[in-house]
């Protein structure tokens, strides 16, 4: 590790949609910025025009957001940093930037999902690339990218075992029209963040179908079961499902067509195959990936999430989306 000699700003890692919205975000309270990305032509771009035309167009970049494309730089510059790249890019990530973090440094990200192989959440390969002695954190709830960046009403949650690391990133990122709230509770934010992708689809499915809106509720109360259970298995707190990075991230994931989880949902049911469907979407689809690796740990676990597992069915062996539906009605009756 490196010596950080002086106080430094936030540094941002990954460009995307919701990069570009965070860093956005911390530049309201006039706090200098630092944003890096991969594709450096894009990040070229990015620094010229001042706006993410690819990621979140229309929004201008404030003054104080610096456009970086040195990655071992940005690392070795800045005590905190806030890793914004698709579960898939996650560890990948964090072991490229430890050989330079600085002494002292504190890595936050807002990366949803398990790990596809391993199914390891987020915070579980932190501590297999960082070890235990790095501060960390997670931001998670129901937020959309576009509506964080035009300024828009929000609340998300901050989760630390380090309730001061936890207090200090809230409070940078609470400004204007944004707030963020505190917990300890890490895997239930990250168990929720994570499944919520899955049912997502489950709901596109569902409206894609002409199910309904009875449907759609019916599928969203019992996947919050399905979430809850899975994640006090993994040691996370019930109450925290009931929150913003449970309940909430799950409601606006089911329901708005920002959603790329719903969308990609709508698009199966109208006879899309994965590949098509992902591929007209554009973005990283999480839950399509996520699916996989919920299965996984829930069967390690031996826990029943039928609707999970219909999602995993209808995209891993091609199970037909009303068939799929049928199977979770055709279930045996029980206690709720």
């Amino acid at each position: 590790m490196t010596t950080l000699a002086t106080p430094s700003p936030i540094a941002v890692l990954g460009a995307g949609s919701w990069g570009t919205a965070l860093a956005v975000q911390l530049a309201r309270s006039g706090q200098p910025v630092s944003l890096w990305g991969r594709n450096t032509p894009e990040l070229r771009e990015l620094g010229a025009e001042r706006t993410n035309r690819r990621y979140l167009p229309g929004v201008a970049l404030p003054d104080c957001v610096r456009i970086d494309p040195d990655l071992n730089a940005v690392v070795r510059g800045h005590r905190d940093l806030l890793v914004c790249v698709p579960s898939h890019a996650f560890r990948a990530t964090l072991a490229r930037i430890f050989p330079d973090l600085a002494q002292g440094a504190r890595v936050a990200w807002a990366t949803k999902g398990f790990e596809r192989d391993s199914g390891l959440l987020p915070h579980e390969v932190a501590a297999e690339e960082f070890g235990r002695d790095v501060p960390v954190a997670v931001l998670s709830g129901p937020t959309f990218a576009k509506e964080v960046g035009a300024g828009l009403p929000t609340a998300m949650t901050v989760a630390a075992s380090d309730p001061g690391f936890a207090a200090e990133l809230a409070t940078r990122l609470s400004h204007h029209s944004f707030r963020a709230y505190t917990s300890s509770d890490i895997v239930g934010v990250e168990v929720g963040g994570a499944v919520k992708n899955v049912l997502a689809i489950a709901a596109g499915i569902s409206d894609g179908l002409g199910f309904g809106a009875n449907t759609r509720i019916a599928l969203i109360t019992r996947g919050l079961a399905e979430m809850t259970a899975l994640g006090v298995a993994l040691g996370a707190r019930a109450v925290t499902f009931m929150g913003l990075s449970g309940m909430g991230d799950l409601v606006l994931t089911c329901t708005d067509d920002q959603s790329r989880n719903r969308r990609f949902g709508l698009a199966l049911a109208r006879g899309k195959s994965a590949a098509d469907a992902a591929r007209d979407i554009g973005q990283v689809v999480e839950g399509q990936f996520a699916a996989t690796a919920v299965r996984t740990v829930a069967r390690r676990l031996n826990l029943e999430m039928p609707i999970c597992e219909q999602v995993y069915l209808v995209l891993k062996e091609n199970l037909p989306p009303r068939d799929a539906a049928m199977a979770l009605l055709a279930r045996g009756l029980g206690p709720e």
